[in-house]
């Protein structure tokens, strides 16, 4: 269903928006009875069996969730953040998730700034605010209730280690989307019951601290941190800085009820240094574009006035949230609640302007799985339920060379969504069959408050571009919407494990994914002299709109996959394949100069994908991993379109990583990043970013139990390279498009554990 209200919906809508107000009565009521627990060896894990604070977990070791996710019938993984924190000085999501495939990221700015993420294509488009993955923070969505998340709050130096759920394996998790989904998992006082402490600094003006102290009692543990990072940045324009506090609370309930509170303030603030044209990224990477430029013939260069406008982000999200476990004989039942206070400050260039939006969001998550053979690997059956809700204020500002100016938008949004889920994993001697059902329903709900009958605009002169022209203002048309989606994602997954180190599996999957707020709700007709609602500078009186609010529909997906994960010494290996038919793909469109066009539903696509890790144990001393994405994602006989490329997408990427220990206190690590085929910049595929390879090295010596130090090297070489380009549907070669990879640092810094 699509588009239209569902019976009963608009009313339910206009409650939700009344009961979304005050979210935070209910969640600290729950709270209070959910109040927390002891869980032990990554406790807040969600994958299938060991949901929430399992005990089977809780006195194991951490190989025991390996196998869990080892056993899954589709692409997963888990990465252990905690052991990468002693070799590098700025842990960043691209830098934790490097040596896992599936995951494709791309930096932006450098430091902490917004990178793209995507899995397997889905939010391929999407930046700065994103969508495509469920981001969880110890089984808790960071996501907003439409969707959309801000990747910088999830903080992988304060995690212990982060599960990664490809394609439809995370609809058990309460995802609606197609790419997949990645849990933060936090640690406890349980499985880090000391202290560390860790100082770094180095080029671009770079500095770091983080701290962490965690500690145990018979029938409690308890765990604080806190990460403070800042940098001035590779570029002029380029500052960037991080903070965030959180902690843990356990209690032990009962012999089989553990619950565990847990809580964490974030706060981002990062300059938006912009792209630059192809000329000006190999003469002079560190500096900002000016925006286009006026010659006799016309205008040239198309792209952002950076230097005018001083585009920048500053967002902040506070979380709270309790789960409680129990587990009885067979049935393990698994209960949580959490809010989150997001603020988001934008300030995008003239032809979007400046975007404040305030919300709060709740959600509810309610697991359970049958496990009537407590040596099996997986539960035989397993079904979770996942409710979010929230609203937002959202105001709309004209950028006045980086000033506040002229309101001239508020909006109310409202967003609700249900995910429901149940499987079974069947054994069958050697093989299991996994049949899995998921449904969602989602409404996304905006009320125009604007009252006013027109909305200013403004605009520079293109052949002066800091002097203001006249100010102007075009007629108010409303930008409320009421829309509603739901649909089924049923799953087949098949398993064969010939011998216990060995996996092979393939599966078929349905997947869905509806629009947020960022898809059905955009500014458009603004230029890089002008705002929106004013495509020709010199008009100020000309009717345009300001906003679009397209009637787009849930893109759905149809994808076969098949892999193996395994090892055969002194090799182990993961690699899966996937094909999927997607139908109503969303798509954040972007012109030439990088302000938006709205989002659009390509009506057929095709992403062609494989995900390829191999490690290699060559000496007791020496090993290697190789990590290879390979992507073909096109459209399909699109009538303007054709079968072109998706732009942003990498056709090939690899990540190499070579370490060896010279003794048992002294290690050193090459790491290689190649992007081996140019990536389109736009759907017409009439511009390309060029390839690239970066090198880095690390090394790390522990002088002492308690004390060690390390450095890096990175892009040894000083290799000058777009790390990546926006996403527009038709470029020009001149256009400022490309984003500059940071040039040759060097870092170092302390670890203290005691």
């Amino acid at each position: 269903m699509e588009n239209r209200p569902i019976q009963g919906q608009t009313a339910r809508h206009k409650f939700g928006r009344f009961h979304r107000k005050q979210p935070g009565v209910s969640v600290l009521a729950l709270t209070a009875f959910l109040i927390s627990a002891p869980g032990a060896g990554f406790a807040q894990s969600a994958s299938p069996g060991s949901t929430g604070l399992d005990v089977v977990v809780v006195t194991a070791s951490r190989n025991v969730l390996e196998e869990r996710i080892g056993a899954l019938p589709g692409g997963a993984d888990l990465v252990l953040t905690q052991d990468k924190i002693a070799e590098t000085s700025n842990l960043t999501i691209s830098r934790a998730l490097a040596t896992t495939p599936g995951v494709v990221i791309q930096n932006f700015f450098g430091g902490n700034a917004q990178p793209r993420i995507q899995i397997r294509g889905s939010g391929l488009q999407q930046n700065p605010v994103q969508r495509g993955v469920l981001v969880l923070q110890d089984g808790l969505p960071i996501n907003r209730a439409d969707g959309s998340y801000v990747v910088g709050f999830g903080d992988p130096a304060q995690a212990e280690a982060v599960e990664i759920y490809r394609g439809y394996l995370a609809n058990r998790l309460g995802a609606t989307v197609i790419g997949g989904a990645l849990n933060f998992i936090s640690p406890t006082g349980q499985t880090a019951p000391a202290g560390r402490l860790a100082a770094s600094g180095g080029s671009f003006g770079q500095f770091g601290l983080l701290g962490q102290y965690g500690w145990q009692e018979s029938d409690y543990d308890a765990l604080i941190q806190t990460d403070v990072s800042r940098r001035d940045g590779y570029r002029d324009y380029n500052n960037s800085y991080r903070v965030r506090v959180g902690g843990n609370l356990g209690l032990r309930l009962s012999s089989n009820v553990n619950a565990r509170l847990f809580t964490s303030y974030s706060a981002l603030n990062f300059d938006v240094s912009g792209p630059l044209t192809a000329s000006l990224l190999k003469s002079n990477p560190q500096s900002v574009f000016t925006g286009p430029t006026v010659t006799p013939s016309g205008s040239i260069n198309p792209g952002p006035n950076v230097v005018r406008d001083r585009p920048e982000r500053d967002a902040d999200q506070f979380l709270i949230g309790s789960r409680i476990t129990g587990i009885f004989g067979a049935h393990l039942v698994d209960m949580a609640i959490g809010f989150t206070r997001t603020e988001d400050s934008f300030r995008f260039p003239v032809s979007s302007g400046v975007t404040d939006t305030n919300g709060e969001d709740v959600t509810s998550v309610l697991r359970y799985a049958y496990k009537p053979d407590g040596a099996a690997i997986l539960p035989l059956f397993e079904a979770t339920a996942q409710y979010a809700t929230g609203s937002a204020g959202r105001n709309y500002y004209l950028n006045l060379s980086g000033k506040k100016g002229a309101l001239f938008g508020t909006d109310e949004l409202g967003a609700d969504t249900l995910s429901l889920n149940a499987g079974f994993n069947i054994p069958l001697g050697a093989i299991t069959l996994s049949p899995s059902i998921a449904y969602s329903h989602a409404g996304r709900d905006n009320v125009d408050v604007y009252h006013q009958s027109t909305r200013p605009t403004a605009a520079y002169n293109p052949a002066n571009p800091n002097a203001l022209l006249p100010n102007g203002a075009v007629p108010t048309v409303g930008t409320g919407y009421d829309r509603g989606y739901e649909g089924f994602s049923p799953a087949l997954g098949l398993s064969w494990r010939p011998d216990d180190a060995n996996l092979l599996f393939a599966a078929v999957s349905r997947s869905f994914e509806p629009p947020t707020h960022d898809d059905l709700l955009a500014t458009v007709n603004g230029t890089p002299n002008s705002s929106p609602g004013r495509p020709n500078p010199a008009t100020p009186a000309a009717p345009a709109a300001a906003f679009a609010t397209p009637a787009l529909k849930a893109q759905r997906a149809t994808t076969a996959e098949a892999g193996a994960r395994g090892n055969a010494a002194p090799f182990s290996w993961d690699v899966t394949a996937y094909y999927s038919w997607v139908r109503n793909e969303l798509l954040s469109l972007r012109d030439l100069t990088g302000a938006s066009l709205a989002a659009i539903n390509a009506d057929r696509t095709r992403h062609l994908g494989v995900e390829l890790g191999l490690t290699a144990q060559i000496t007791p001393q020496l090993s290697g991993r190789i990590v290879y994405d390979y992507q073909d994602f096109r459209f399909v006989k699109d009538p303007l379109r054709g079968n072109n490329q998706l732009a942003g997408a990498p056709p090939h990427s690899l990540y190499a990583q070579v370490d060896y220990s010279l003794s048992k206190d002294w290690s050193a690590s090459l790491d290689a990043r190649w992007m081996i085929a140019g990536i389109p910049v736009d759907n017409s595929n009439t511009l390309y970013s060029a390839p690239y390879a970066v090198v880095d090295l690390r090394t790390k010596y522990r002088i002492t139990d308690t004390f060690s130090i390390f450095g890096e090297v990175t892009n040894l070489f000083d290799k000058t390279y777009a790390s990546s380009s926006l996403v527009v549907d038709q470029a020009r070669p001149d256009q400022a498009a490309f984003m500059p990879g940071d040039g040759r640092g060097v870092h170092t810094g302390i670890m203290l554990n005691f």
